[in-house]
Order: C-alpha cells, then sequence, then structure tokens
C-alpha cells in the first residue's frame, strides 16, 4: 500500500490537448511566393476549365476531353493543396501524413 500512495505523488497529471477549430484558416504553412503560385495555379486552372467549357462544336474531341480532364484535375488538386496547407488540416493530418498526400 505504501508504494501505491508514492507513486500517485510522482505521477504528473495528463494534460489535455488545447482545443482548435479543425478548418481554422492559416497560412502559416504556405507563405511568400508559394502562396501566390498555388492561387495563381488555381486560377489558371480554373480558366481552363471554362475555356473548355466554351467549345460547342469540335471535329475530332479526344483532344478536348484530354484536356478537359487534365484542367479539371489539375484545379481540383490544386484547391486541395490550398485546403490542407491553409487550415489547421495539415497540423491535424500530420507533416508526413501530408507529404504523402
Amino acid at each position: 500500500m505504501e508504494s501505491e500512495a508514492v507513486y500517485k505523488e510522482t505521477t504528473e497529471p495528463e494534460v489535455k490537448a488545447p482545443r482548435r477549430c479543425p478548418f481554422g484558416c492559416t497560412l502559416r504553412h504556405l507563405l511568400g511566393w508559394r502562396l501566390g503560385a498555388k492561387v495563381v495555379q488555381a486560377i489558371f486552372s480554373f480558366v481552363a476549365v471554362v475555356c473548355e467549357e466554351i467549345v460547342e462544336d469540335c471535329s475530332t474531341c479526344s483532344g478536348l476531353y484530354f484536356f478537359e480532364f487534365i484542367s479539371c484535375s489539375a484545379f481540383l488538386l490544386s484547391l486541395l493543396i490550398l485546403c490542407v496547407y491553409c487550415t489547421d488540416l495539415y497540423e491535424s493530418l500530420g507533416k508526413d501524413k501530408v507529404q504523402k498526400l
């Protein structure tokens, strides 16, 4: 019984992690020219999607469909990157998982 009393006195209390919003906006992980480059990339890929949708008639559409797939994928991936790096999701996932993503 005596060892149990000593054990309780030397044990540190459990500290809870501070609460934070899961989607709080922060630019801590994407600063300077990298933020500007990702925003410009998202804008250009969105403009490419819009320009592709303007085309009403084409004789061989396989290239147009490929361009549509690439531009839409680039737009969605650039938005994903901006969301991960500019929110607290980066810290929630961890640096290793973000790099794998």
